[in-house]
């Protein structure tokens, strides 16, 4: 009786960790031919920048923000301010500091929102409000907590001159959080990094990119949902041009201190990536991308198919152990089975209780990224399951006093 849920427990772990395998053999390949850099020498003319900037309840950081915006090198641009009703004096800041600082920028509008509805909406008022204008270029978007690096918005922008390239997005540079944040970053970028080279990445980070206007409509972001970033990426390379990561240029920012705001972080991520993933079904094997279908196939099972994959190795784990409770050790073959997969349970469980807790041991941390990344899978799984949206989320204060404490 041990060797049929044994059996399962090996083929369904196999089918939830292969393609990852697969995957990861694939980015391998793919960045050793990274997208290539415009030449500084192109002719084509400068297009035109905005930046976006949505804030709620962001006085501790918004001047040093606005400072930081206003120090960009080697580019002028308009700043597009969205306030989604703040109950602190965000808005009377941002007027008092561009009331001392008239010339910072090119043109300057701040929009209050009357009622919070949520980051996805407040983004889709901006653009709605931008093709109202007739405003043209690129638009970037970036959060209050992201300082930028000082040649930022002139790298991205760079990346312009080249027509096929619709959006660009930087990378992240965490202060503080957990000792495993950087591990899980890592490998995020890394994908990320595999999947440009290959064609387009379908998820950028929002606290930093760029996009061409015309290659993103606001009537496409879902306005309900979060993972704004990634919707406007995976949308703008729907739309006929690529979405690709720049690990050349960063953007610092502080991660949530505790186990349990990160892990809050990351389910709401995970339900809004997971939501993004299903409304695009039909274009995991639409011919017509490329591929990038393969790469949407590829996510898919990673965020939907793997997470209830692993659900099942663990209930037919519990079943295999029950079954040896109740009619003892098998031997012989079965015996080496049996111990062999006992052994692979504990490697697992001792990583993914190591990593969730914020503790680092070598040769461990890879696999409990892995495994905590499934919890936070199932969790927003269950939480869409219960008719629950984390697209209005309260806000990580402990990121925002550590910001506000770093060097202005």
């Amino acid at each position: 009786m041990v060797w049929v849920p044994a059996l399962i427990e090996v083929g369904l772990g196999t089918l939830a960790l292969g393609p990852f395998l697969i995957h990861r053999l694939s980015v391998g390949r793919w960045r050793k031919n990274p997208p290539v850099y415009p030449s500084e020498n192109t002719d084509s003319p400068a297009l035109p920048i905005t930046v976006l900037l949505p804030v709620w309840n962001e006085a501790l950081v918004i001047e040093t923000k606005l400072a930081n915006l206003a120090s960009q090198k080697g580019v002028t641009f308009s700043l597009l301010a969205i306030d989604s009703a703040s109950t602190d004096d965000t808005v009377q800041r941002i007027n008092r500091w561009l009331e001392q600082h008239p010339k910072a920028f090119n043109h300057t509008q701040i929009i209050e929102m009357e009622t919070r509805l949520g980051k996805s909406r407040a983004v889709q008022i901006a653009l709605e409000t931008l093709e109202k204008h007739g405003v043209a270029g690129l638009v970037c978007m970036t959060d209050a907590d992201a300082q930028l690096p000082e040649n930022g918005l002139e790298r991205l922008s760079g990346w312009f001159a080249d027509p096929t390239i619709g959006a660009v997005g930087a990378s992240a540079r965490r202060l503080g959080g957990l000792a495993q944040e950087g591990s899980h970053r890592s490998m995020f970028e890394l994908l990320r990094e595999g999947e440009s080279a290959h064609d387009s990445t379908p998820f950028l980070e929002g606290s930093f990119m760029m996009w061409r206007s015309s290659a993103f409509n606001a009537h496409q972001l879902y306005p309900t949902a979060n993972a704004d970033d990634a919707q406007i990426a995976t949308q703008v390379r729907l739309n006929g041009l690529r979405s690709i990561h720049d690990s050349e240029v960063t953007f610092q920012d502080v991660a949530p201190s505790t186990p349990e705001g990160q892990a809050r972080q990351k389910v709401r991520r995970a339900q809004g990536l997971q939501r993004l993933l299903l409304r695009h079904r039909k274009q995991w094997w639409n011919r017509r991308l490329g591929k990038f279908s393969m790469i949407l196939r590829r996510e898919a099972h990673f965020h939907l198919a793997a997470p209830l994959l692993m659900l099942g190795v663990g209930a037919t784990a519990i079943l295999r152990w029950g079954t040896v409770m109740f009619i003892g050790m098998p031997n012989g073959e079965l015996a080496l089975l049996h111990g062999g997969l006992a052994l692979i349970e504990l490697f697992g469980l001792t990583a993914w209780a190591l990593h969730r807790n914020g503790l680092r041991l070598p040769g461990l941390t890879p696999v409990g990224s892995i495994l905590t990344g499934f919890e936070h899978l199932l969790a927003a799984m269950w939480t869409s399951f219960r008719g629950r949206s984390l697209h209005m989320w309260d806000q990580h204060t402990d990121t925002r006093r550590l910001a506000s404490k770093q060097k202005k």
